[in-house]
């Protein structure tokens, strides 16, 4: 860890809390004048330090900027110590965190990026990704004889545990559209993208990167046309330390479903936060669109739909699209 990552780590743990600069050399065995050049770089990357005679320095409460040590003081004990790398800009965090797995990084390392220039969606669209309105996050996983049917659970745990983070940080209600999408407000807040690498021989999943887009904010020249009637963002106006408590929450709530001896226990939760159920959609595959009813979402969280001519079916992959 650089000197610069010891003080902020020392910083993000006594937020609004003045520290001499005597106080945090002894703290980090560092000299005084490391100290300034540490905090003067923070300051540089945007970071709201304030420097008073004969009372040290504070970072401000209302510093909101992606970090692992800013990340990291929220998380519970069991993930304390994953890997977290936080980047300014990638093309796609997704990508990166492939090219990590092919090379043997373990399960739990995760990237951040406050800006993706890249950002891949399901079906190889393309995830507006602006620079410093969101949270683009990957994290590599790599469960044990995991099917190829078995891989949708991390995408809906997933789901649920977006839901229970934007709820337990912002207050509002956050719905479910099968199978990836998270609105708020009516609004696409965010999407998730789940990518595998499966053994031949056995069939069974090698390692999974689990790609995350949440919009915090607002882009500051709004959203573009093809987007502007369709997504929306968490939170209206600039909130404290957000990003780190959001990304955070998100970890503990999915590692706490993804780690559970049944990991069906998620179910019901995706299920009632589901907003298609009883509603008419399209059924879009290929270059087909069949119209049903959703009937229901089982326990593997695959879509119960009807037809008009009253045969049922169940979809456990897929795009629909809401009939108005």
């Amino acid at each position: 860890m650089t000197t610069k990552e010891k003080v902020l780590e020392l910083f993000e743990s006594s937020r609004d809390v003045y520290l001499s600069g005597e106080d945090i050399a002894h703290k980090l065995s560092i000299s005084r004048a490391s100290v300034w050049k540490a905090v003067k770089a923070l300051q540089n990357e945007g970071y709201a330090i304030d420097a008073v005679t004969n009372k040290g320095y504070c970072l401000s409460n209302q510093t909101d900027i992606l970090s692992a040590q800013g990340i990291r003081k929220y998380l519970c004990s069991e993930i304390q110590n994953m890997e977290i790398c936080v980047t300014d800009i990638v093309e796609s965090t997704n990508a990166f965190v492939r090219d990590k797995a092919n090379i043997g990084k373990p399960e739990g390392y995760m990237v951040l990026a406050n800006e993706q220039t890249a950002g891949r969606g399901r079906s190889s669209r393309s995830f507006f990704s602006p620079k410093d309105t969101g949270i683009y996050m990957s994290l590599l996983l790599r469960p044990g004889n995991y099917s190829a049917k078995q891989a949708v659970r991390i995408t809906t745990m997933a789901a649920v545990a977006i839901c229970e983070a934007i709820e337990a940080v912002s207050g509002e209600k956050a719905e479910i559209k099968w199978v990836n999408d998270i609105f708020v407000r009516g609004k696409k807040v965010c999407g998730i993208l789940t990518e595998g690498s499966f053994n031949l021989e056995s069939g069974l999943l090698d390692y999974a990167v689990l790609g995350v887009g949440i919009n915090i904010y607002q882009p500051k020249d709004g959203f573009p046309d093809e987007l502007s009637s369709i997504a929306g963002s968490v939170f209206q106006k600039k909130q404290n330390d957000v990003k780190n408590r959001l990304a955070a929450t998100f970890l503990n709530r999915f590692y706490n479903y993804y780690s559970a001896a049944d990991q069906t226990d998620y179910v019901e939760q995706y299920r009632n936060r589901s907003f298609v159920i009883g509603k008419q959609v399209a059924l879009m595959s290929l270059n087909e669109s069949k119209k049903a009813i959703v009937v229901g979402i089982d326990n593997e969280c695959r879509l119960l739909v009807k037809f008009p001519d009253g045969t049922e079916d169940c979809y456990s992959s897929g795009e629909i699209s809401i009939c108005f």
